[in-house]
């Protein structure tokens, strides 16, 4: 899996980073959805873990909503995100714990950037995770930007 892209717009980028800053001492979390390995929207989900200093859970009813969504011919489900307070832009090894091995993209905001990396069943972190460049770019509607 090593040489992945994932593309993304800066406009979701930027607001990754927004619910960081507005969650923070706490993780924030959500959903990627898209297709194979562009990310079409971004999907805020409340963090029900029972430390969200330290650690993120997404509440299930998000997932599910996603997952009906997707079986009605909605995006597909291509990754989560969630914040790192402590500024570590790695996965760690509790993100390793969490993880499964599906293939799906995991962002990590810290400090204002962001880290990309995708699950397999031998990731060179924490035998989990590959790292994966992001290419962002600007969203434009139609002919005109707008």
């Amino acid at each position: 899996m090593w040489g992945m892209t994932l593309c993304i717009s800066r406009q979701h980028l930027a607001q990754m980073v927004d619910y960081a800053k507005a969650a923070h001492p706490k993780e924030c979390c959500g959903l990627l959805l898209g297709e194979e390995c562009r990310v079409l929207k971004i999907l805020p989900a409340a963090n029900i873990a029972e430390d969200k200093h330290v650690r993120f859970e997404i509440d299930p009813a998000a997932l599910l909503s996603v997952q009906k969504s997707e079986r009605e011919g909605g995006a597909k489900l291509i990754g989560y995100y969630h914040s790192h307070p402590n500024g570590r832009l790695e996965p760690s090894q509790t993100d390793a714990a969490m993880a499964a091995q599906d293939g799906k993209y995991w962002l990590i905001i810290a400090d204002g950037q962001l880290s990309a990396w995708v699950t397999s069943q031998k990731g060179r972190l924490h035998n989990r995770f590959d790292p994966v460049e992001m290419i962002s770019k600007v969203e434009t509607h139609g002919p005109s930007g707008h």
